[in-house]
């Protein structure tokens, strides 16, 4: 609207009506008495009087706004907005926290300055307005419930990292996380917090009162006769710990508990300590606007007698109208109306206590009546409405608050009605759009929060029709939503986002009987180098994305038709810059230049955008999950590609050049004009069937990005918590040995039973001391049976069988994936690592996290897929083309881990036979040079339940330690857990292996002297080590032995017991290259060996000897280190050999 207040014209964007009387007709406008009657039923008076037709004033287009503002004007009082002189309260009328100079330690406040973050060990922050006469109330989320002390204090109170509110006079504390209300003394008062309840801080500085209140139930009067009289003034503070965080609510939208909650709970308790009558009186720190809100009344009074009252021209006169029928059909008259009510509406609607207060309660009670969301087309036409008669940044501002509204409101209130307004905003196209580029965290907030029954309909309408189109996950966003999210709401809202894509993949295969069904999903190797998705700095496998496009641009050219552009080659990007190379800062500074003039372009707002809270709304490029990496982005883009109007011939090359995210159209994800999308650059091992609609597989792409990001961790932890609680079979508690325990939960069981115990000895006569364990029993027991509700809706909604399901199908996604990407050679290397990644974290997932609920045994195709992943690992941990040394090591981690259970190694052995011939022959390379640890590892296990004293699941020296591996990661955490499984040898692995040795003259020797070289070295070290042990030991004065010194001495022992164990299998399985001296390398070989096996036995055997002494020690970390592990792989080396000699007739003579 380019003229507010003017009353005879109105232009919104495109759309224009003149008001004219000449032009009336022509527009369609009715006549004049009518007109007259309509206007003054629609914009009657306050008191909905109705004059008579002889004494009202005649109505129409040109005195209609003159009219509006006058009935606006009536009982409106003063301006909001203005600082105003309250009695009783000094400082600014709009209150927020005081980051300037009211704090102590390091915080971080978020931009409304009403969030606040601890990130130092007790930091504290004020309000910057104060209070010294009558009552006053705000509020407080607690969005984590650990140590923190909320209340008031004054200007004099000083703070430190050890002190905070409450810990000094003058300030007053309540801590729900301990239960206490602390002013410099502490005594018991209150409840229990958790996140997501609402404290509520009241203060009557009249009566010298403080109380407190708990999701609008009140805890009593806290502290009274407080320090009042001149110069005491209180503000509102809180003091907390590291990582804990709270947002604070003076009034700025309404109270989530206002007092009528407060006291209509209290009456119903004639019980508490005080009164409803005390608490009467109370208001916010900040003040409603009132004058603003009388407004917003009055215009949304007239927006509902427009939609009541319609105007039968026929007939002439005015009707009812059922609002739930109402539609905008093209009528002028109506238009003109809801035009000059919209002109005074919309800037109310910027605001967020009008957007909760107002707006969003008219529209929940359009809905109020039941039914489905399209049973009550009203919301869309007013979505329409506000569109078309609201600026752009009106409208943006109205959604984004009234979304935050509703997300705020079902937190802590879910009811229903709350998701299905959701629904009904999320389908109108227009602000499903806006909201998808501009607030889609908050969106997708809100989706993670609502119940099972709704995940389809949310996901499906938003998400699905939306996301994947112009917003894909980017890896960015993916990471604020983990941080956003509690652990288990990321693991819901992937398997709803899988349960929404498979159906809408399902959908296109139903209409598109040639494409792929949902089962056999998988996502083309083509996204992977054609630039169309971007994975920012996720690494790939074959190295740095610009690395691969220099290096493997013949490659693209040949085998995918795609030709980088020669600047893109040229480019530096910043993983290649160099502080010492003058070109590539050069380059940073083109970049730091372009993103500057980018932003001032971008900042350049309407001048009516001050009509929100006075300032300029922040530039919405800065508000994408995308553009925080702006000036990495300028260098690094992605390889995009300009959209051909034909389809390229067999041998045409497709130019490309570089997009950023932003500049991408549907038109370049899905295609046209011959254009291929996202499948651009197909190689010719890809079969041309088609696999599904373009968008669904950016999406499909985006799942195991954020799996890989964020859910596996989660996953994890929350299994672990419910393991600890669900803890009480003996099985699940040796599994908590396996996976670690919880601190905290140990320590409130610890504490209650501890606390069981004091009550059951305390004596009768002390009352005193019976009611204080009484209260913190109370405390513990709340505190578990919290975590108990939890867990149990953790157990029923994570690790269903359905969730692990959604597990399988994305295991099998990756297998597909890996598989296709494996077929087109070189451009493998183009693939992110995560890929690998995702698939070994899923069987992982799969065998450790849902087990003994559900078995993976029971799932289809279980037997396959597992073979399908061992000849994965088995082909790429040493694949040429994956050159990460993380992802190698994770790859031969995991195959390690496949060894160890007989089903899994059963897997390997149906592979076929010259991938697993490949497999052993990369096994058997020489170690120097890559990780031989885990080489060695897997030999092992290959060879345990075979050697000499080696058919144990546990050695006889370790049966009385337990095992501490609480803080593994998933992968070396299965190596642990593997440790106690029942040995299960692969014969036929080993017989791969003896074939190999004896074929192959030069693999032995090399093999065998790298084999020994490590022996050595790792011998030798531990004997270093546990030499400096012993001296620190036998010192006069105490001393302690570093516990990380004591892990390397014991992984070194183990070390050296492995590789004598593969010897040992080497001299059993082909004792011919010890012992056939035709051989060239045998003399030597067996020479090196005997020397070693001296060593040892010199250095473990000799009486009271150095190693002797340090066993005798049992120090905590050496367990594993005795002599039974070490001599029985050196006697099972010496037996084989005496055997084999005596067996083959080889006669050693004298001296040798």
């Amino acid at each position: 609207m380019t003229s507010r207040g003017s009353g005879t014209s109105f232009s919104r964007k495109n759309y224009r009506l003149s008001t004219e009387p000449e032009k009336s007709k022509v527009a369609g406008i009715v006549n004049g008495k009518l007109l007259n009657d309509y206007l003054h039923r629609i914009f009657s008076s306050a008191e909905g009087i109705q004059p008579t037709a002889a004494y009202r004033k005649h109505l129409s287009f040109q005195n209609l706004q003159e009219h509006i503002e006058r009935l606006l004007a009536e009982n409106g009082g003063s301006e909001d907005g203005q600082d105003q002189v309250v009695e009783g309260r000094l400082g600014p009328s709009t209150v927020v926290l005081d980051h300037t100079s009211g704090f102590e330690g390091l915080l971080l406040v978020d931009d409304d300055l009403l969030v606040v973050i601890g990130h130092s060990n007790f930091g504290s922050i004020r309000a910057t307005t104060c209070v010294y006469k009558g009552k006053w109330i705000y509020e407080v989320l607690i969005s984590s419930q650990g140590l923190m002390q909320i209340g008031w204090c004054t200007l004099n109170c000083r703070f430190n990292q050890e002190e905070g509110v409450g810990d000094t006079p003058d300030s007053y504390a309540y801590d729900g996380n301990r239960v206490r209300k602390w002013n410099v003394t502490t005594t018991n008062y209150g409840k229990s917090w958790a996140a997501g309840d609402i404290v509520s801080c009241l203060i009557d500085v009249d009566e010298g009162n403080i109380s407190f209140c708990l999701n609008g139930v009140s805890l009593g009067t806290a502290f009274d006769n407080i320090s009042r009289g001149s110069g005491m003034a209180y503000f509102p503070a809180i003091s907390l710990s590291f990582k804990e965080s709270v947002a604070f609510n003076f009034g700025s939208h309404p109270l989530r508990y206002p007092l009528t909650v407060i006291l209509a709970k209290l009456r119903k308790d004639c019980f508490k300590e005080m009164s409803a009558s005390l608490l009467e009186g109370y208001r916010p720190l900040q003040d409603k606007p009132a004058a603003d809100l009388l407004k917003a009344h009055k215009l949304l009074g007239y927006l509902k007698n427009v939609i009541n009252i319609g105007i039968d021209v026929s007939e002439g006169k005015l009707v009812e109208r059922d609002s739930s029928t109402w539609q905008l059909q093209g009528e002028p008259t109506v238009l003109i109306t809801l035009a000059h009510i919209f002109n005074n509406f919309a800037p109310l609607m910027c605001k967020v206590y009008l957007v909760e207060d107002v707006l969003m309660n008219f529209l929940l009670s359009i809905l109020e009546g039941g039914g489905a969301v399209e049973a009550h087309p009203l919301i869309q036409q007013l979505l329409d409405l506000m569109w078309l008669l609201m600026e752009d940044y009106e409208v943006h501002e109205c959604l984004k608050q009234l979304l935050m509204s509703l997300l705020r409101a079902y937190r802590f209130s879910p009811i229903i009605h709350y998701l299905r307004l959701t629904i009904a905003i999320l389908k109108h196209e227009k602000s499903r759009k806006y909201l998808l580029h501009n607030v889609l965290e908050v969106c997708l907030l809100t989706l993670a929060n609502v119940p099972l029954g709704y995940q389809v309909n949310l996901t499906s309408f938003f998400l699905m029709q939306a996301l994947h189109r112009r917003c894909p996950l980017t890896v960015s966003f993916l990471k604020n939503l983990t941080v956003l999210c509690p652990p288990e709401y990321m693991v819901c809202f992937l398997h709803r986002l899988i349960s929404a894509l498979r159906l809408y993949w399902d959908e296109y295969k139903v209409k598109n009987p040639s494409a792929l069904n949902s089962e056999d999903a998988y996502v083309p190797p083509q996204l992977f180098y054609n630039g169309k998705v971007d994975y920012f700095d996720l690494q790939r496998l074959g190295g740095l994305l610009s690395h691969l496009k220099k290096t493997l641009k013949d490659d693209l050219a040949s085998k995918a038709n795609i030709l980088i552009d020669p600047a893109e080659i040229q480019a530096v990007t910043m993983d290649d810059l160099d502080e010492d190379e003058e070109s590539a800062l050069s380059t940073a500074q083109v970049s730091l230049a372009m993103l500057h003039e980018m932003g001032q372009s971008l900042t350049q707002r309407p001048a009516a955008a001050l009509a929100i809270g006075g300032a300029l709304a922040r530039p919405s490029w800065l508000s994408s999950p995308t553009l925080g990496r702006a000036n990495r982005f300028l260098s690094t883009a992605a390889v995009s590609l300009m959209t051909p109007r034909r389809s390229p011939g067999a041998l045409e090359k497709v130019k490309v050049r570089t997009l950023n995210m932003e500049q991408r159209t549907e038109e370049d994800i899905e295609g046209s004009h011959g254009n291929e999308g996202l499948l651009l650059g197909k190689p010719a091992e890809e079969p041309d069937q088609a696999i599904t609609e373009n968008s669904l597989l950016e999406i499909l792409d985006g799942i195991v990005m954020m799996y890989n990001l964020s859910v596996h961790q989660q996953l994890g932890k929350i299994t672990i918590c419910a393991l600890i609680y669900l803890g009480k079979l003996a099985f699940l508690m040796f599994v908590f040995q396996m996976v670690g325990v919880s601190d905290d939960v140990n320590e409130y069981a610890l504490a209650l039973k501890d606390t069981e115990e004091k009550i059951s000895r305390c004596p009768k006569r002390r009352r005193d001391i019976y009611e204080e364990l009484l209260k913190s029993q109370k405390v513990f027991s709340e505190k578990l049976n919290h975590l108990s509700r939890r867990l149990a809706w953790i157990n029923v909604t994570i690790y269903s069988k359905e969730k692990m399901q959604d597990i399988y199908w994305l295991l099998r996604v990756c297998i597909r994936t890996i598989e296709h990407g494996d077929r087109i050679g070189s451009l493998f290397a183009f693939m992110p690592e995560f890929y690998l990644s995702v698939a070994m974290n899923t069987y992982s997932a799969l065998k450790n996290y849902f087990s003994p609920v559900n078995s993976m045994e029971e799932l289809p195709g279980y037997e396959e897929t597992l073979t399908r992943l061992a000849a994965i690992l088995a082909k790429h941990f040493a694949d040429s083309r994956i050159v990460g040394t993380d992802i190698r090591d994770s790859l031969m981690q995991a195959l390690a881990s496949y060894v160890c259970y007989p089903h899994s190694l059963r897997a390997v052995e149906r592979i076929p036979d010259d991938q697993r011939i490949t497999m052993m022959r990369n096994l058997l390379a020489p170690y120097e040079q890559r990780p031989w640890a885990q080489t060695n590892w897997i030999l092992v296990r290959l060879w345990r339940g075979c050697g000499f004293g080696y058919r144990y699941t546990r050695l006889p020296h370790l049966l009385k330690t337990k095992p501490e591996d609480a803080n593994l990661p998933s992968l070396q955490r299965d190596l642990s857990v593997a440790s106690f499984q029942k040995p299960c040898p692969s014969t036929l692995l080993q017989r791969h292996m003896a074939d190999l040795l004896r074929s192959d003259c030069e693999m032995a020797p090399s093999f065998l002297n790298s084999v020994l070289n490590q022996l050595n070295w790792a011998f030798s070290e531990f004997i270093g080590m546990i030499q400096e042990i012993q001296q620190a030991a036998e010192r006069l004065e105490r001393n302690f032995v570093d516990s990380r010194q004591l892990k390397v001495c014991a992984t070194c022992f183990d070390l050296s017991v492995s590789l004598l164990r593969v010897l040992e299998m080497t001299v059993t399985l082909a004792p011919e290259i010890f012992l056939d001296w035709s051989r060239p390398s045998s003399e030597l070989l067996l020479r090196r060996l005997a020397q070693l096996l001296n060593q040892v036995l010199n250095r473990v055997t000799a009486e009271r000897n150095l190693f002797d002494r340090v066993v005798s020690l049992r120090l905590p970390g050496l367990e594993s280190v005795d002599h039974y592990p070490i001599l029985v792989a050196v006697t099972g080396i010496l037996v084989r050999l005496l055997v084999d000699t005596d067996f083959q007739g080889v006669r050693v003579e004298p001296g040798r």
